[in-house]
């Protein structure tokens, strides 16, 4: 069992040499002065850096292995992007600094803008977004100011897919409409004679319908042009979730599908850090009727210079200070530039690796919807949940394997899902040993069941209870020597 570091921890014992010299901190008000010793590990340094190595080692990320979490694209993080948003002119320029001392960085963002209204048909663009769901919320707020604007208060609600991403209801939801469900057909995709059900059952009440394409199951809309005519035809807009946008690149776009505003997850697609390893970043673009919506400022070009551009007739205002997560945008449009014209080349090999894992796995595996899918597949457990090991179990099982487990019972229409998503940056080395983990596993339902209940075996952290720990919560320190914090 390796020891934790105040296991450690040796009385007397530093990794830092201090200088005589007695500090007298008059600076800071006596209330705020420690007046006992902090209850800190006594290392030497050496035994510090083990420690830190020794997390890092625990840690799981996607230069450990294959990260198939579907709708995340979870995908190599290329490190030129991070050396370049690290160059001193960047991280030493401060927001506030006027446009006339900040016209690289501001000319670096409006060239993402251009970039990204291309690469999803857009007439504008903001960068203000802090990750998709914020993207979201920003479209969302967008779709409401722009009835307020028209004189249309009744438009209230919002039709989303069953199949949604659970970011939509939310992001609908915040912004005070109501949600209301359209119905996938048999196929997976959205049901044409229902959503026209629903628009005629709430005449001139519906904002907007928000959906994404592909869908959460990994498959292409293919009546999305109906889809969008009806919801024109009714007078309300269609949104896009940029999550998939990875399918899609170069290939088509948001605009030619008949959406209206779109958000894109930059830390999804565009290859920039994901999750705790982030932050990230949701630009969202619209048509040229909602760009005097747009949160200000926006970055512009007026012949001479960049600018920050405040004067919108009817902009829904600040979603966040200054520009959003400049660091991330740096990033992206490192990685746009060094692809070039080989984003649609990323998307396509994407696609192929999906239908590869596909095919290799549905034998063993049971799949709702076997047709061609785009960059991710959703597969069921219910051919093992019928010999009792749930998906979750098999989730637990691959871990042992060294790979991330994919998403597990999502989306919701399809019993024990597991949504997986291989990206365009794995080999088919690499592919073909998940899939034979997989299989594996698989064949281990059938033979021994129980050495997949008691999954994970090698993980830092084993088999624990987590419906007790959940409904039990307790991160209260025990002691002082901080030794026993526990979930009980």
């Amino acid at each position: 069992m390796t020891k934790t570091i105040f296991e450690k921890s040796i009385n007397g014992m530093t990794g830092v040499s201090l200088s005589e010299e007695e500090i007298t901190p008059d600076f800071l008000p006596r209330q705020f002065l420690r007046t006992d010793t902090p209850e800190l590990p006594q290392v030497s340094e050496i035994e510090a850096m083990r420690h830190f190595k020794e997390l890092s080692d625990k840690n799981f990320c996607v230069e450990s292995g294959l990260y198939p979490l579907g709708s995340c694209t979870m995908k190599y993080n290329p490190k030129v992007n991070e050396y370049l948003a690290s160059s001193e002119g960047f991280t030493n320029l401060h927001p506030m600094q006027c446009d006339d001392d900040a016209q690289g960085a501001l000319e670096l963002m409006y060239k993402l803008q251009e970039a990204l209204k291309k690469i999803t048909g857009m007439d504008a663009m903001t960068l203000h977004g802090s990750a998709g769901a914020h993207g979201e919320l920003c479209g969302m707020m967008i779709v409401k100011h722009y009835f307020k604007v028209n004189n249309l208060p009744e438009r209230k609600k919002v039709i989303i897919p069953d199949s949604a991403h659970g970011t939509n209801p939310a992001s609908a939801g915040m912004c005070g409409f109501e949600v209301v469900k359209v119905n996938s057909n048999e196929k997976g995709q959205v049901d044409v004679e229902h959503l026209k059900a629903l628009f005629d059952g709430n005449k001139g009440k519906i904002a907007a319908v928000m959906m994404t394409n592909p869908n959460t199951l990994g498959l292409f809309e293919e009546k999305i042009s109906d889809i969008a005519a009806i919801a024109h035809e009714n007078g309300a807009l269609l949104y896009y979730d940029g999550a998939n946008l990875n399918a899609i690149m170069g290939i088509t776009t948001p605009r030619k599908m008949g959406f209206d505003i779109v958000h894109l997850n930059l830390h999804k697609t565009f290859a920039t850090p994901h999750g705790g390893g982030g932050p990230g970043a949701g630009p969202v673009g619209v048509v040229e009727s909602l760009k005097e919506f747009l949160p200000v400022p926006v970055i512009d070009f007026n012949g001479e210079k960049y600018i920050r551009k405040y004067d919108l007739k009817n902009t829904i205002g600040k979603i966040k200070e200054f520009q959003g997560n400049f660091g991330v945008l740096v990033k992206a449009y490192t990685y746009i530039l060094m692809k070039g014209d080989a984003l649609k080349q990323a998307s396509q090999d994407a696609v192929l690796n999906a239908n590869y894992l596909k095919e290799k796995l549905k034998k063993y595996y049971d799949l709702p919807y076997d047709c061609t899918c785009m960059h991710e597949f959703v597969l069921s457990g219910d051919r093992q949940k019928a010999k009792g090991v749930h998906t979750l179990e098999i989730a637990k099982r691959l871990m042992d394997y060294r790979f991330h487990p994919p998403t597990v019972y999502f989306p919701l229409i399809v019993s024990e899902a597991m949504m997986i998503e291989p990206t365009e940056t794995e080999s088919k080395d690499r592919l073909d040993d998940f899939a034979q983990a997989m299989i594996e596993i698989a064949q281990e339902v059938e033979q021994n069941p129980q050495n997949i209940l008691s999954a994970p075996h090698n993980a830092p952290v084993k088999r624990v209870d987590e419906t007790n720990a959940a409904r039990h919560l307790d991160l209260k320190k025990e002691d002082k020597e901080c030794t026993n914090t526990t979930l009980k």
